[in-house]
């Protein structure tokens, strides 16, 4: 209910958008993409807006009331006005080199 997505916005696969969200765009010229890109697994909080031709990664989250105006990497979380990325919990770490790598038998 009352949520309001642009004509230009790509919403990717299992997004859930709570009430009252809006993916926005920003100029008024038509046939260019002015609105966002939004990744697969999505969660949008109640009230966020992301506003123009962004791209939020996949697994980010937003959270409610937050303004979205830069684009954010996969495995994010958007919090505040405007909305800085932070990593989030759970997100995948890089994998390190086993230490019996490095011994010479």
């Amino acid at each position: 209910m009352g949520v309001v997505i642009g004509e230009t916005a790509v919403i990717g696969d299992d997004v859930l958008l709570y009430h009252q969200v809006t993916l926005g765009g920003t100029g008024h010229e038509r046939g260019r993409k002015r609105h966002p890109t939004i990744g697969d697994r999505v969660v949008i909080g109640a009230g966020a807006k992301v506003l123009g031709d962004i791209e939020l990664g996949h697994d980010s989250a937003v959270g409610s009331n937050a303004v979205v105006v830069n684009s954010a990497p996969p495995h994010s979380t958007l919090i505040g006005i405007p909305a800085t990325a932070r990593p989030r919990r759970g997100a995948p770490q890089p994998e390190l080199p086993d230490e019996a790598d490095f011994y010479m038998i």
